[in-house]
């Protein structure tokens, strides 16, 4: 495996991250929202991954294999809240509005995921960096 190999694949994984990152950081923003009816509240979304194991896999920008891709956006099937807000004028005929179904305890725990994970492959990089500078250096012993 290659040094560019090794920075390419933790470029993918740190691109990941940062998707899970920013879907966690819009689902927090819209936990609040409501809808008038369950299909127009506000579904958390969820990014899922690929793992690139075969050459058949390298299309679309993705170049390593090892490397992890986006290869799509899932709303979240978790339930709505159904509450009753009459004079709210999203309400239902018979008074009620449905809630978005953001857990936050939920979001919380996938942003520190995703920031761990983010984190280890920076430091995957800053240790691939060290080792190739240490090989320069023996080879100009």
């Amino acid at each position: 495996m290659s040094i560019g190999n090794i920075f390419g694949i933790a470029a993918s994984a740190m691109n990941a991250q940062m998707v899970r990152m920013n879907s966690t950081a819009s689902n927090m923003a819209n936990a609040g929202t409501v809808g008038g009816s369950p299909d127009d509240a506000y579904k958390a979304k969820r990014p899922v991954f690929q793992a690139l194991l075969h050459e058949h896999q390298l299309s679309q920008g993705a170049q390593f294999l090892g490397g992890v891709k986006i290869v799509g956006m899932v709303d979240d099937q978790a339930a709505t809240k159904k509450m009753h807000d009459p004079g709210n004028p999203m309400a239902d005929k018979d008074g009620f509005v449905y809630g978005s179904n953001v857990n936050e305890v939920t979001e919380m725990v996938e942003m520190m995921g995703a920031a761990r994970s983010y984190q280890n492959n920076v430091e995957v990089v800053n240790t691939a960096r060290e080792l190739m500078m240490r090989t320069l250096d023996i080879t100009k012993a």
